[in-house]
């Protein structure tokens, strides 16, 4: 078995740490959940690292895990699957997320019988988080918010914390850094309690070096903003195509109707067949959209079952 059992009715806490090359921060990552969270279990996942991180992590005392598939929501999904636990805290490995505010995160995950918190970084230092990011951040969580009607402050935050009911509903389909997207689309599309607390976000340790990159990452962070919502909202997204479809169809199709009214014929035929033919577009996008639209539903009450299957945190049933 992967868990500790359970001491005295108190929930198995399990620290899931994914990690590529991060030799320079993995023992002090190791070392500061072990002194904030005792009694948890401390996972590291090396995800094909080239450095010492394996060496070092044992070292530390924590539990080390491999995932060969490249990318961190790889990592994540092997994480979820793997690890059985009450309460799951991922971080980074790199030592920039406030260990000590760990406590607080799960404290409140299980007083108020939320699915998840995530740690809201404060950066308390310059180099801590590049303008780049910053700005990124701003944009893609604005970006959320527009398409799913509600969002999170930092939607890119490594810094989680789930109830088990979340880590085993959640089907980690992400390959990269995208997966952060996927979590928060997840929360909300199952309409899941969460909330936000505030932590520090440090520096990297000396030797240690970002594996994000600004615009690559932020590009496919984008591109996974608007694929869920093709998927999680298939009657807007081809309902709008429909829309800008017809638009262009009446517009025309217009002049041609006034043409006709007043001579009687149709001079421009190519016209004429091409506004049929954007018309005919629109039609099967808004079917389109009212078929997927069933299946999404359906999709989302199995989540929704699977989700309710396990207790809330701190639900008595629940370790």
């Amino acid at each position: 078995m992967n868990h500790q059992p359970s001491r005295g009715g108190e929930p198995r806490i399990a620290v899931i740490l994914p990690c590529y090359n991060e030799e320079a921060a993995i023992a002090q990552t190791v070392a500061g959940f072990r002194a904030a969270l005792p009694d948890a279990a401390i996972y590291v996942y090396d995800n094909n690292s080239r450095d010492g991180t394996v060496a070092v992590a044992r070292a530390a005392g924590a539990i080390v895990r491999s995932e060969r598939v490249q990318g961190k929501g790889a990592v994540v999904r092997r994480m979820f699957a793997d690890v059985d636990a009450d309460i799951y805290v991922m971080a980074d490995g790199d030592a920039t997320y406030d260990a000590a505010s760990a406590p607080a995160l799960v404290a409140r995950l299980i007083d108020e019988q939320l699915d998840m918190v995530v740690g809201s970084r404060i950066h308390e230092a310059a180099e801590a988080y590049r303008r780049g990011h910053q700005f990124g951040n701003k944009a893609l969580t604005g970006m959320l918010a527009r398409l799913f009607g509600r969002s999170f402050t930092d939607i890119l935050s490594g810094y989680r914390v789930f109830s088990r009911r979340f880590v085993k509903s959640f089907p980690a389909l992400s390959a990269g850094f995208e997966i952060e997207t996927e979590i928060s689309v997840h929360a909300l599309e199952l309409k899941m309690p969460v909330a936000e607390v505030e932590t520090p976000y440090f520096a990297r340790p000396e030797g240690s070096q970002s594996k994000l990159s600004t615009y690559s990452d932020g590009w496919r962070i984008a591109t996974t903003i608007a694929t869920l919502y093709r998927i999680e909202r298939p009657m807007l997204f081809f309902g709008i195509i429909g829309a800008l479809f017809a638009a262009v169809a009446v517009l025309l199709a217009v002049p041609l109707g006034v043409t006709y009214l007043e001579t009687g014929e149709v001079p421009r035929f190519p016209t004429a067949i091409l506004a049929t033919g954007l018309m005919i577009l629109a039609f099967l996008n808004l079917f389109a959209g009212l078929i997927l639209d069933t299946v999404v539903r359906g999709r989302r009450e199995v989540r929704r079952l699977a989700y309710l299957a396990y207790p809330a945190p701190g639900h008595p049933t629940a370790s």
